[in-house]
């Protein structure tokens, strides 16, 4: 009998092992397939559900946790990419296809909270996060104006591809990072002092310190994806141990030591766009890849996509 782990994990440093990385599922569960291209999943605790979109096929697909059925939450959607929920347990979407960013409310209506800067239309936003002061911060990258497949084929009103933040009081949006290839996920570290972000085009992974006026600093690399051969980053998630999460696209999941090294490696069989926890303790990873949608059981547990603090929407029990 031999102890090694499967070929799901591969370990780069042992760091990875002894983090409890690979104490968890030997396999993925493959929990829906038939989409074009997966992205976005989020995990809705009050529904125990996770919210994921199909962005050629224009819609939007739910899992329900409980029973495994998977129907369609939205369709018509906007050609819809990332979500994540705000501070009330809101969906907040990024609509490629109708160049927005937008809230889904608990009645299940829509409010637009961006489609424009300085009166240009956005390009076509891509991820987004919230930060605990209700600030909500989200890449708009090429990706949707470039052709028709996954939105439609325009040219830019803006001229480049930035991170931009939109103000929770008056709702003005503003222009947070420029000077990037194609920024993509983002996510604030702990205590909100950094953010960092993909930029899929460029191969990084950086990371900006944040100022109190709401802009970020240049920005220094934090994870180059040349370091590994088909490696191109997507969106990217924390555990509570610092470790950043990465989706790699063509080298499955990455996971990163605070310390900015690649100690170990998902092997997922489809390119992988997006990940994202989940589950009542937080250890299932949902990772979305190509056509599918695919879970796994670990031994971490990860932060929450609004950042650290407690959820208003958690019951005493959950928490």
């Amino acid at each position: 009998m031999t102890s090694e782990r499967p070929a799901l994990y591969e370990m780069l440093d042992d760091r990875f092992r002894t983090g409890r990385c690979m104490n968890g599922d030997d396999r993925l569960e493959v929990l829906y397939t038939g989409c074009r291209w997966a992205e976005g999943p989020v995990y809705l605790p009050a529904w125990r559900q996770v919210i994921w979109s199909d962005i050629p096929n224009d819609r939007m697909l739910r899992w329900d946790e409980e029973t495994g059925a998977v129907g369609v939450f939205r369709r018509s959607a906007g050609h819809t990419n990332g979500n994540t929920l705000d501070r009330e347990g809101r969906l907040i979407t990024c609509e490629q296809g109708n160049r927005r960013v937008t809230r889904t409310e608990h009645d299940g209506t829509v409010t637009v909270l961006a489609d424009r800067w300085q009166g240009r239309r956005l390009n076509s936003p891509n991820d987004s996060t919230v930060k605990s002061d209700g600030s909500i911060w989200f890449s708009d990258p090429d990706f949707g104006i470039t052709s028709d497949y996954e939105g439609y084929c325009a040219e830019s009103e803006i001229g480049s591809n930035n991170v931009y933040r939109i103000d929770p009081d008056d709702g003005s949006v503003t222009l947070a990072a420029d000077g990037l290839g194609a920024p993509n996920g983002l996510v604030f570290s702990a205590d909100e002092r950094q953010l960092f972000v993909s930029d899929t085009r460029a191969g990084y992974i950086r990371v900006f310190d944040v100022r109190e006026d709401g802009t970020l600093s240049d920005g220094e690399i934090f994870a180059d994806a040349s370091a590994r051969e088909g490696a191109r980053f997507d969106n990217l998630r924390f555990d509570d141990a610092g470790r950043l999460w990465a989706a790699a696209i063509d080298d499955g999941v990455h996971c990163y030591d605070p310390d900015g090294t690649l100690i170990g490696r998902l092997d997922v069989p489809e390119r992988v766009s997006n990940i994202s926890f989940g589950g009542a303790k937080r250890n299932r990873l949902f990772i979305t890849a190509e056509t599918s949608l695919y879970s796994l059981v670990m031994g971490v547990t990860g932060t929450h996509p609004t950042g650290p603090g407690r959820r208003p929407w958690m019951s005493s029990e959950s928490r």
